[in-house]
């Protein structure tokens, strides 16, 4: 099973995987591969940026995912989205609450 991994400097952290079925003979023509995401995720999560393709029939495991849920959604949906650990998805919105009440009061 192949896919490509997404980043989105907007959404520090998230990472989406896009699932390639037919590679490598999909490539002749340019498609919007992230065009499988609904469309409030893809407004949500903003400008992506490739980061790799990858070969998940040669992996063992995953960084940050748990491969068999990766593999399962791929298969499900065509994507996968990676979320940030818990602990710094709240790290993120302390800092941004932080930020909008120093705005407020600048």
């Amino acid at each position: 099973m192949h896919c490509d991994v997404y980043k989105f400097p907007k959404s520090e952290d998230w990472y989406v995987y896009i699932a390639r079925p037919d590679y490598p003979n999909d490539t002749d023509e340019i498609r919007d591969w992230l065009g499988v995401l609904p469309s409030d995720v893809r407004a949500k999560l903003g400008l992506s940026q490739f980061v790799m393709h990858l070969d998940l029939s040669t992996k063992d495991k995953l960084a940050r995912a748990d491969i068999a849920e990766v593999k399962a959604k791929l298969a499900e949906q065509g994507y996968y989205i990676q979320a940030p650990p818990a602990d710094i998805l709240a790290a993120q919105a302390m800092a941004k609450a932080k930020a909008l009440q120093d705005k407020q009061y600048d």
